[in-house]
């Protein structure tokens, strides 16, 4: 896959129709802080479009990037955060389950969990509930360059077990810092692509 153009296209309120699109799309789905937007812009081999904040619970929209004309990255609210009050985690998630149940172009969610960390209950839950709106989420698991190489492996079975993941879900390791695992997720990418094309 190669980034040849990516912008900001549409960004979703809690009040917001969802756009009709009609390239496919990919999500992100994330707890705050899992490095959701340092992943997108890495993706996009871009600096700063996707907005980074250091306040976590910040992203409250969903926002739709168009690359390449092709494809949309949608970077869905963040959740889990402590600090955000309960009615506002109650509207971010009726946001993702609107999104999950009413997009006629979603085709891949892309769940983030923090390789360092066992997955979490709103993990968990955020898995079920990807699962239940009838997708079966690809894993990445981010910060990979924050444990030693031979931990990854246990790491990654934690992941599986404690998410209950589907037998042959895909995992794949990504560090934001030295992007290794970028180019499996593009691989991934253009697989979904192409069968596209072909259906």
């Amino acid at each position: 896959m190669v980034i040849k153009n990516v912008s900001l296209e549409t960004v979703c309120g809690i009040t917001s129709r969802l756009p009709d699109n009609t390239h496919i799309e990919f999500a992100f789905a994330g707890k705050s802080n899992v490095g959701k937007s340092s992943l997108i812009n890495g993706l996009m081999n871009r600096k700063s479009l996707a907005r980074t904040s250091g306040q976590p619970g910040k992203t409250q929209t969903i926002n739709y990037y168009n690359v390449n004309d092709e494809l949309y990255f949608v970077d869905l609210p963040g959740y889990g955060y402590a600090k955000v009050s309960k009615q506002e985690k109650e509207k971010w998630g009726k946001m993702i389950e609107n999104y999950l149940h009413r997009s006629k172009m979603l085709r891949t969610v892309f769940l983030l969990i923090d390789i360092r960390h066992e997955p979490s209950a709103n993990d968990a839950m955020m898995y079920e509930w990807i699962v239940e709106n009838g997708f079966n989420p690809v894993i990445i698991a981010t910060k990979l360059d924050k444990i030693n190489r031979s931990q990854k492996d246990k790491c990654l079975k934690i992941i599986r077990e404690k998410l209950k993941v589907i037998p042959g879900t895909q995992v794949f390791p990504y560090s934001a810092v030295t992007k290794q695992g970028r180019d499996e997720i593009y691989e991934y990418i253009d697989s979904v692509l192409l069968k596209e094309n072909e259906g």
